[in-house]
């Protein structure tokens, strides 16, 4: 008999089929978790369903893409099984589980748990923004939400490259903290067109956010922006409470339309990321501060395509 505190392990008589399927001897505790299970049954085939369209929904332009570039589905089941592992591993459990247990939760074989989780403990972590681009992407930020970079008219200003003192690009790189020469943060900027540096020799920035040149780098925000999109849509799902979560969305507009709108979306939108780095800007700490430091995301797209709404048949209307 199992004491107070210990799991129920005795073994239920028989096997348990599953359609064809015989799963064979399993302890008791699981056998009641079993035909808990089968309880629930038509709640989750519901909920399979949902999350099977959502994900197929989430999937599908990610593997259009992997199609493209070559990334065959064996390197994705693969990398997947890493994910897999990863995520069983961080789920918030204070008991550390065994690679039997990874297995129940992944499907992953036993075998391949125990290499997998050796590789996700000596893995490369999360790749990371280049030092470069986010450096980059800070002074743009700063340059255009800065009061004293703006002219009377509300133009941003060109920049002297020099000047310790007055405003220049010296002392923007200065005002973000940047650990990069400006004459190497310059050259980036320049390097993928987001600034230019004119005869006169002061600088104008030809763009409001950063466009990495490197398609490295491009994947990079991609990960870190869908990734955060994604896990505060997941959050939202469960947890409260929720984090903002809005979206605009219509099925039929004319090109015309939308032509006319699209640039009226990217100036609030830019003008509010701005408002909002010139407000916040001043009250980060440094990362090192110590415990109680937060960090945020807030990020805004834009998509459009094809309207997928049938077509009205002309015939069924005519007289």
């Amino acid at each position: 008999m199992a004491g107070e505190n210990e799991a129920d392990t005795s073994f239920a008589h028989g096997s348990i089929i599953a359609g064809n399927i015989i799963v064979g001897n399993i302890p008791t505790s699981n056998f009641m978790a079993y035909c808990h299970y089968e309880h629930q049954k038509p709640l989750r085939d519901t909920m399979n369903r949902a999350l099977h369209q959502a994900i197929h929904r989430l999937l599908s332009p990610l593997v259009r893409y992997m199609i493209g570039q070559g990334f065959t589905l064996t390197a994705c089941v693969e990398l997947l099984k890493t994910v897999y592992v990863e995520q069983a591993l961080a789920r918030d459990d204070p008991r550390v589980p065994t690679d039997s247990e990874l297995s129940l939760v992944t499907g992953i074989h036993r075998k391949d748990v125990k290499r997998l989780r050796a590789l996700v403990a000596n893995g490369d972590p999360e790749p990371s923004l280049g030092r470069g681009t986010h450096v980059a992407a800070q002074l743009i930020a700063a340059w255009v939400s800065s009061p004293d970079t703006r002219e009377a008219d509300g133009t941003l200003k060109r920049l002297p490259i020099h000047g310790a003192t007055t405003l220049s690009f010296e002392t923007l790189t200065r005002r973000i903290k940047a650990d990069m020469r400006p004459r190497a943060i310059l050259d980036d900027l320049v390097r993928t067109q987001a600034a230019t540096i004119e005869e006169d020799g002061c600088v104008r920035l030809l763009r409001h956010a950063y466009v990495p040149g490197i398609p490295e780098e491009k994947l990079n925000f991609l990960a870190q922006n869908v990734g955060d999109h994604m896990a505060s849509a997941f959050h939202n799902l469960s947890e409260s409470p929720p984090f903002l979560e809005r979206a605009l969305y219509m099925d039929a507009l004319p090109q015309k339309a939308l032509d006319a709108a699209r640039p009226r979306i990217e100036a609030a939108a830019d003008q509010l990321l701005q408002t909002l780095h010139q407000e916040l800007s001043p009250l980060e700490a440094d990362p090192k501060a110590g415990p109680g430091m937060r960090r945020l995301r807030v990020g805004i797209y834009y998509y459009e395509d094809h309207s997928h709404l049938p077509r009205e048949n002309p015939d069924e209307n005519s007289g």
